[in-house]
């Protein structure tokens, strides 16, 4: 959706897609104009409580079944196991995507990584084409005036115009660019603390046969997980950079983590908007 300063002023219930990498902003402004009468769409919410549920319990009781204590009461219906995913806890949800490597360091087969990776995209894809619907909803159940939709760092990834074309449709798109110093603040955070990541399947392959060349491993099930997600983050985030910018120039616009940073409360987001929409004009 391309509109011009007025027409966005204008714009009575406005509606917002939020893309970038993980750790770049989108959460914290979300859940702070959830405050100030903005829906709050969080897509990885979506995914966890709806298009994963299912596999994510199934992964979770197949790990339990090997605990004879917890094999028995599950086996006679004693126990019941639910998950307890919020916005703010999406740990189950990337518990599931899991890390490909070693069982005994806490990684799983390639071949299961890649059907999870699957399972991901494929509910990712469904989660925004949710988005219009939940617009709705947002408007008519809840009550809201705004929207916002806190999509995953993994959208650009998808490959799906579909999915882009939809989102221009419904929403404005704001691509948050990481200045220099929240770059390498983002990537020193991946870094202290590895957790799993979606891979577009063609950079995953290429990227999992340079790391076992360089390391002299003859089999993915010797790769040291969180050494693995250490390596290829820095590598995933440059390949994700262009991807980004280029959806920002056909579909939306961009604002940088530092001015998304000094943004306090809804006037502040709406000011930063404005300004983004007369950058690109």
């Amino acid at each position: 959706m391309k509109l011009s300063v007025d027409e966005f002023r204008k714009w009575d219930n406005k509606r917002v897609t939020l893309l970038g990498m993980s750790g770049v902003g989108k959460t914290r402004i979300s859940n702070l104009l959830r405050n100030e009468d903005w829906f709050h769409y969080s897509a990885d919410y979506r995914i966890g409580t709806h298009y994963l549920d299912e596999p994510i319990l199934d992964n979770i009781k197949k790990l339990a079944m090997q605990v004879p204590f917890l094999h028995d009461l599950l086996r006679a219906d004693s126990i019941h196991i639910t998950n307890n995913i919020s916005v703010d806890n999406l740990k189950p949800v990337s518990s599931f995507l899991g890390m490909v490597g070693n069982p005994e360091e806490g990684g799983i087969s390639l071949r299961e990584f890649r059907h999870r990776q699957t399972l991901h995209h494929e509910a990712e894809i469904a989660a925004m084409y949710d988005v219009p619907e939940f617009i709705r909803k947002s408007t008519e159940i809840y009550g809201y005036r705004h929207f916002i939709n806190d999509a995953g760092g993994s959208l650009c990834e998808l490959e799906d115009e579909y999915v882009m074309d939809l989102l221009s449709m419904h929403t404005l798109i704001i691509y948050i660019r990481a200045s220099r110093e929240d770059e390498e603040k983002v990537i020193r955070r991946a870094e202290a603390a590895p957790k799993p990541l979606y891979y577009r399947p063609d950079f995953l392959e290429e990227q999992l046969d340079v790391y076992m060349r360089e390391q002299n491993l003859p089999y993915a099930a010797m790769i040291n997980p969180g050494e693995f997600v250490r390596w290829v983050f820095p590598r995933l985030y440059r390949a994700r950079k262009p991807r980004y910018e280029a959806i920002a120039r056909e579909y939306g616009y961009t604002i940088s983590t530092e001015e998304l940073g000094a943004v306090s409360d809804e006037t502040d987001f709406i000011a930063l908007l404005e300004q983004s929409i007369a950058r690109a004009g």
